[in-house]
């Protein structure tokens, strides 16, 4: 798969290595929703970038729309709790999430869904993660972004203002407390000129 990615000014290593979650800050949303954000969480990002857009076998799917049956516009990918993860320093990234918020969580995060946006025409729409566990309890979603930053919007479902936060070149988020049932997220089109973006989801056993 041709990928056309230029590369961070502020990474320029070829070595992959996770620095501390010691420096994670938290912003919280109001009604029980929280995020954690940790910018270049994952130094020689770029690598991982193209490993995975070369490696990954990527699936497109179609779904139904109302009336009609559509391409959702990304490609994706999913390693269930079973599943070997395509590169080994996402397992270390699982790992230490799991030991970080251990004490929060509670549980292991198991799976890691991944998401490929090609430029500014691929996309998610507001959602939250409410295909399981999530719709009825307080959960987190940790998400790793490598490639070129996309926003990740997110907005009350009750209304209100929405937050923005540009991610990539290794930069983590983490959505954590009532978040995914209080709260939605989306990244949105763009018609600005924007390399590809790749996103890691790491998430406990039951959540989608």
């Amino acid at each position: 798969m041709a990928t056309h990615l230029q590369g961070s000014l502020f990474d320029q290593t070829d070595q992959l290595r996770l620095g501390s979650l010691g420096g994670i800050r938290r912003t919280v949303l109001g009604a029980g929703a929280w995020i954690d954000v940790l910018p270049g969480w994952l130094g020689g990002s770029d690598t991982l970038f193209d490993r995975l857009a070369a490696e990954v076998p990527w699936r497109a799917e179609r779904r139904q729309m109302y009336d009609q049956v559509v391409d959702v516009p990304r490609l994706l990918a999913f390693y269930g709790a079973d599943d070997a993860l395509p590169h080994p320093v996402l397992t270390k990234a699982r790992e230490a999430l799991t030991a970080h918020y251990a004490d929060e969580l509670g549980e292991p995060f198991v799976t890691a869904g991944l998401c490929h946006y090609r430029d500014g025409r691929d996309s998610v729409a507001w959602h939250g993660d409410r295909g399981g566990r999530g719709a009825r309890e307080d959960t987190m979603v940790a998400i790793l972004s490598v490639g070129a930053p996309r926003d990740l919007l997110l907005r009350p479902m009750r209304g209100g203002d929405t937050v923005r936060r540009p991610l990539g070149h290794g930069d983590l988020i983490v959505m954590g407390g009532s978040c995914q049932r209080t709260w939605e997220h989306a990244v949105p089109k763009t018609t600005r000129a924007t390399g590809p973006r790749i996103s890691v989801q790491f998430r406990p056993h039951g959540v989608r």
